[in-house]
């Protein structure tokens, strides 16, 4: 197939996607944000229809991907917003968690280096006092965590979008060809011209 390096890169690319879009789904799962738990759910079943797609030399379905691609492109550029505070957004808001729960990024209190500490509110201990946790000495801030994230994938979905357009042109335009090939051609491949039958049949007048 024409196409065949395209086409590898592709699958390369969707595969690589999927394993860090599993990643990504850990660490939101485990910081409770419903919103990207949700677009990381429909992230890895188009991914997996669009590697399927190209396997089978599907275009509709690498199609499908494509147009997904671009939102997953615009869905990340709005984390990156809402991590870096542009436009009016704030990383503190629950806006991520559909204002369900109070829960941020677990990167917030795991992030690499952070040290976790518990301050108790008031002097009582019972059960229902609530702690103040102090996050301190974190080598890189959760935000810019989130943020390396989402440019990462903002990246590969590039990749695969370009790499997306090329396989379809390329699959449409062997279709288009092979269909053409002797596909309406009016006469037969083979034409064998026999006299017609009356010709056959005319009887032979001897001279006397």
């Amino acid at each position: 197939m024409g196409c065949c390096s395209g086409r590898c890169t592709l699958i390369f690319l969707c595969t690589f996607q999927l394993m860090v879009a599993l990643e990504r789904q850990v660490f939101d799962f485990l910081g409770y944000q419903w919103a990207p738990i949700l677009a990381n759910f429909f992230h890895i079943l188009v991914v997996i229809l669009g590697l399927f797609g190209t396997i089978q030399y599907r275009p509709r379905y690498i199609v499908a991907y494509t147009v997904w691609t671009a939102l997953w492109v615009a869905w990340n550029v709005f984390i990156v917003c809402f991590y870096l505070e542009v436009g009016g957004l704030s990383k503190d808001s629950d806006l991520l968690t559909f204002n369900i729960s109070a829960h941020h990024s677990w990167w917030s209190e795991h992030g690499p280096g952070c040290i976790r500490r518990e301050i108790p509110a008031s002097g009582d201990h019972s059960a229902d006092t609530q702690s103040y946790i102090s996050i301190m000495g974190c080598l890189l801030e959760y935000q810019y965590i989130e943020v390396l994230h989402s440019s990462f994938q903002i990246l590969i979905s590039l990749l695969g979008f370009i790499y997306a357009c090329y396989v379809i042109s390329v699959i449409t335009e062997e279709e288009d060809s092979f269909d053409f090939i002797g596909g309406f051609d009016p006469f037969p491949l083979y034409h064998v011209n026999e006299k017609p039958s009356h010709l056959l049949l005319k009887p032979v007048h001897q001279s006397s």
